[in-house]
């Protein structure tokens, strides 16, 4: 058989659809260089990303401060004395691999605290399931530590599963306390500002409060103090009222300076501003002073209520008690006392606060802009270049 003399060419090689996707999406962008900020976010999301790496002559240091059968009480002085937290979870993870040893309460407490410190809670929830895993073993103390690095993570799942699981234990040392239901009550009650989102999480901190009740735990003042807010942010302020009036008589709990303020809060956001004085007035026969959240609402809600004197009284009032009047408060204030047509009375006030250092010239300035806008044929406008 005779070969052909002619050369044959290769077949030409197809391309995949998703490398000819590839091409058709790269020829689209532009081949300039990333930007710095580009750059600068990359650089950051890489270290976030990248997990830290382990310093092998530390934790070589460290074991050789070890007895060759060191207990556990040993273990958990050597964790405590290092800095480095994964140092300390190599330690933790190294001895359970150890004959003969057996981790207790001590060692598994301290490694919990470290990495929930250095905030490696996928770490720590290892730890926290192998401690979930020993029914025999767990104290009080352990677990709310645990409930707290995960509120903190915001694992408040977690957090309720470590409390139940406190409850159902056989072990009474391991059965919460009052500090365990504060815990609780403080992440439920920091979830947001909303509203409707307070009001779902007050029907969890009620029974949450009426099952420590029923288990013999006596209330404090953060617990009844919790109740008090969550029911202020809930908008049920009439309920915080009820529980104001049963520190006293039913829990023996005096209320202090955040009861009234948070009350103060409530009633004046409802425009309640009667009750409102009535309370600060009780609070201040009783030593405290309102805070600087108290003083503005209640300020406020006078102006806006049309009480615009006693809103001025009491603005001077929380000057004189050292308590700051914010940007709002002395708009809010200075806006009222020109509907009611006496301009030269607030600019007499404003010019008056800028006097007493109550106001800055930059806020003075941006308050007589505002009147400017809102009031603009009354007011002197030879006062805005000042």
């Amino acid at each position: 058989m005779r070969l052909s003399n002619q050369t044959q060419v290769a077949p030409r090689p197809q391309l995949l659809s998703n490398e000819i996707l590839c091409l058709s999406l790269n020829s689209l962008y532009s081949t300039k260089a990333p930007s710095r900020s580009f750059r600068r976010r990359e650089s950051k999301r890489s270290k976030l990303n990248a997990k830290p790496r382990l310093n092998e002559a530390q934790f070589q240091r460290a074991v050789s401060q070890l007895t060759p059968r060191f207990t556990a009480e040993e273990l958990c002085n050597v964790i405590t004395l290092q800095e480095d937290p994964i140092v300390c979870f190599e330690l933790f993870n190294w001895a359970s691999q150890q004959h003969r040893f057996r981790h207790d309460v001590c060692t598994y407490h301290i490694t919990i605290k470290k990495l929930g410190a250095a905030k490696m809670y996928e770490e720590m929830d290892n730890v926290v399931n192998q401690v979930l895993a020993v029914p025999y073993i767990g104290s009080e103390a352990l677990y709310n530590t645990v409930i707290y690095f995960s509120t903190e993570a915001r694992k408040l799942t977690r957090a309720v599963n470590v409390f139940k699981h406190m409850r159902n234990s056989r072990n009474l040392d391991c059965r919460p306390s009052i500090r365990t239901y504060n815990l609780l009550f403080a992440a439920f009650l920091s979830r947001g500002n909303n509203s409707y989102i307070n009001h779902m999480y007050m029907e969890t901190i009620r029974c949450l409060f009426r099952q420590m009740v029923n288990d013999g735990i006596q209330p404090d003042i953060f617990s009844l103090n919790s109740m008090i807010k969550g029911y202020v942010l809930s908008l049920h302020v009439n309920d915080a009222l009820r529980v104001f009036h049963q520190m006293d008589v039913v829990y023996k709990c005096l209320p202090n300076s955040f009861s009234y303020d948070y009350l103060i809060h409530g009633l004046c956001a409802q425009g309640r501003t009667n009750n409102a004085k009535e309370l600060c007035d009780q609070m201040k026969q009783k030593g405290f002073i309102p805070s600087n959240k108290s003083y503005n609402s209640l300020v406020n809600a006078l102006a806006l209520g049309g009480e615009v004197d006693e809103a001025v009284r009491y603005l001077w009032e929380m000057i004189e008690k050292r308590r700051s009047a914010d940007f709002i408060t002395c708009r809010t204030v200075m806006d009222e006392i020109c509907r009611r047509g006496k301009v030269g009375e607030a600019m007499r006030l404003l010019k008056e606060l800028q006097e007493k250092d109550i106001v800055d010239g930059h806020t003075y300035k941006k308050l007589l802009y505002v009147l400017e806008d809102d009031f603009g044929n009354s007011v002197d406008k030879t006062q805005l270049g000042n």
